[in-house]
């Protein structure tokens, strides 16, 4: 395939991308609206009077759309029923009906609904992981197959005013999509284009594309690449609205934390002009979530009011930031770690090395003993979890003596972390136990030879490629030894593109070092410290990461190895790739996830899908070491990859079987 071009006007400047507004009902998708809300109801769709309590649910938090399952034609007719008993409630949210694998019930659920979601992988294609070699005219044959399944919709929607969600899966690309482009964005993103070209020919444009993903980085690639290829087809024109999320996310922190990094770091590029979080808990439960997502966003819109929409240029300049010269990754449509020169610094950062895990401590500690002592109490509490780094602030000769003792204290008492002293460089260099020394880029002219040291840039985005410039000078010129950098700032996130651009452009493969300034006091705290480590990350750039303990430092440490392993960098706990339910899924999800976690959740880099049916189950598995999906009321198949190992197990035996399977392959640790 063609290489594609700028997915974004500029990675180094955040602004909302520029697209045409989609009316659903009375609710606008882009052009000028806020980011939008939704999510998705789990009851049986016939069950009119449940779909509707929930439906209702839903609004009063704030959802502003709805999609409801609609996998026969008796599910779609009773849509209607839905309809009519909200309008009898007075409750007017827009609804979506989510279409699999049956055509008959999409052009009976269009009658009923604003909007009609139609997965490309699976409503004129199927998925048996069959092989097959396709010459250009079997191909041409089958995508005008799959056109005619999809033409009549097209023309119903036009009809009726509806609009429609060109929702492609990674879990669920056909048989024919992937013996061509694999399991990629790429593949993504050519099935959904077939579909476009089905729509434009009707000349029907109120489309909406989704391309989701349980992975956040496939995800956030797939919608750049996206962009990327829309912006071929129409360049300099406002483009189609985009849903955006993380699909079988999982539940509590875990779950708001992989869909804030892939959610977010779309957000961060502009693209997203409508959201869903997708947890195995009660849909209600994601609309807070998605809010303080959004809310972020929609400030910066905001504050943007009246200046020109951003548009894609013609050519890939290095953006508005001047004489950056080098792209901020290697490759924005597939993760590579950007090459570092590693740093002895009491841990190796870079290179090789895993991305390492610190704690901000704040000031030097008045008491160096007692803080050792809570703090060796508070990690001991998470021993699985190594924390690789503690960086103390100290102003003065006295703060200096203070730190020292404090590394001391830490020794003693078993704590191997390295010590970083951070401050100007005259008195960080007093702290003769640290590891490395964090000083002002202003210091830079005076930084030492003998010890690592981290040059903290904080400067506004148009400034920060001068100052990187002038801070490498001065280290040269005063013969510092092993560099590191951290660029902080309003936008963090471009912040640390500037400085990975500028690095590369300038030959200079130094570690950068993520800091995120704030304590997670609550959930919007943990969803912006995702989001501002996580989306850099899954770009590759980063060698450590630094969050502030807090009153908390055990909880803090948890947190920055949850987003590392949500960035899928480094694997501490099982991950859980879990479906957030809807009517089809044919067994309780919340419950049996919760259960298989709780005998399961202490095995460290083993991944396990838990799929309430097989719309994408068996794609997901491809991604997860063993699978347990939903077949029939009451069974359970099993998978170990994607190989469907064991066919309709009663849920009674189904955990248990499970279990023995990840025996059988030499997976387990008993507790």
């Amino acid at each position: 395939m063609r290489a594609p071009g700028p997915y974004v006007a500029s990675p180094f400047a955040p602004r909302r991308r520029a697209t045409r507004e989609v009316r659903v009902g009375d609710v606008g998708i882009g052009g000028a609206n806020p980011i939008r809300l939704q999510s998705m109801t789990t009851t049986d769709t016939r069950d009119v009077q449940a779909t509707a309590d929930q439906t209702e649910q839903l609004a009063a938090a704030g959802c502003e759309i709805v999609r409801i399952t609609a996998p026969s034609i008796d599910d779609a007719e009773a849509l209607g029923m839905i309809r009519a008993e909200l309008s009898r409630r007075g409750v007017h949210v827009p609804l979506v009906a989510d279409i699999h694998y049956t055509p008959n019930a999409a052009l009976a659920a269009a009658l009923h609904v604003e909007k009609v979601r139609v997965n490309p992988g699976n409503y004129a294609d199927k998925k048996r992981f069959a092989v097959r070699e396709y010459d250009d005219a079997a191909w041409a044959t089958e995508v005008a197959r799959v056109a005619a399944r999809f033409r009549p919709l097209v023309r119903r929607c036009k009809q009726l005013g509806r609009a429609l969600r060109i929702g492609t899966n990674h879990g669920s690309l056909s048989d024919r999509i992937m013996n061509r482009f694999g399991d990629t964005p790429e593949g993504m993103v050519q099935s959904a284009l077939e579909f476009l070209d089905v729509c434009e020919d009707e000349g029907f444009r109120d489309v909406v594309f989704s391309m989701k993903a349980s992975n956040p980085q496939v995800a956030i690639h797939a919608y750049r690449l996206l962009a990327a290829r829309l912006e071929e087809r129409a360049p300099g024109e406002p483009s189609y609205p985009f849903h955006v999320g993380v699909t079988e996310a999982g539940s509590g922190e875990d779950g708001r934390i992989k869909s804030a990094i892939g959610i977010g770091a779309l957000l961060e590029d502009g693209l997203g002009d409508t959201i869903r979080v997708s947890l195995t808990e009660h849909p209600v439960k994601e609309i807070p979530v998605a809010r303080a997502l959004a809310r972020r966003y929609d400030v910066r819109a905001g504050a943007e009011a009246g200046r020109p929409p951003a548009r894609v240029p013609a050519s890939n300049p290095p953006g508005w930031v001047p004489d950056l010269g080098a792209p901020f990754c290697a490759d924005p449509y597939a993760h590579a770690r950007r090459a570092s020169r590693p740093v002895a610094a009491g841990l190796p950062i870079g290179g090789d090395a895993p991305v390492r895990a610190e704690l901000e401590l704040g000031p030097a500690p008045a008491d160096p003993a007692a803080l050792a002592a809570r703090l060796a109490v508070a990690l001991s509490s998470v021993p699985n979890l190594a924390c690789e780094g503690l960086s103390v602030g100290v102003t003065d000769a006295g703060s200096a003596a203070r730190a020292g003792a404090f590394a001391r204290e830490l020794r003693a008492l078993g704590v191997a972390a390295p010590l970083v002293a951070r401050g100007p460089v005259a008195i960080a260099e007093r702290v003769e136990d640290a590891a490395r020394l964090a000083i002002p880029a202003g210091d830079a002219a005076r930084a030492p030879g003998g010890r690592p040291v981290e040059l903290l840039l904080e400067a506004p985005l148009g400034e920060l490629p001068a100052a990187i410039d002038a801070t490498l000078s001065a280290a040269a010129a005063a013969r510092a030894g092993e560099l590191l950098l951290s660029a902080a700032g309003e936008r963090p996130v471009h912040a640390v593109r500037v400085l990975a651009a500028r690095l590369a452009a300038r030959g200079a493969p130094h570690p950068i070092v993520l800091r995120y300034g704030a304590a997670a006091q609550d959930e919007a705290d943990v969803l912006c410290a995702a989001t501002d480590l996580g989306a850099p990350l899954c770009d590759g750039i980063g060698d450590a990461i630094v969050l502030p303990a807090g009153s908390d430092p055990a909880r803090a440490l948890a947190l920055a190895y949850r987003i590392l392993q949500g960035a899928r960098l480094r694997t501490t706990w099982t991950e859980f790739i879990s479906c957030p339910s809807c009517g089809r899924t044919l067994f309780d999800l919340e419950e049996v996830t919760a259960r298989i976690q709780a005998r399961t959740g202490h095995l460290e880099g083993v991944k396990i899908a838990i799929m309430g049916c097989i719309v994408n189950g068996p794609g997901e598995m491809a991604d997860a070491d063993f699978g347990y999906v939903g077949s029939g009321p009451g069974r359970v198949n099993l998978y170990v990859g994607k190989e469907l190992v064991e066919r309709n197990v009663p849920e009674a035996e189904a955990d248990d079987r499970l279990v023995d399977l990840i025996r059988k392959h030499g997976r387990w640790i008993d507790l």
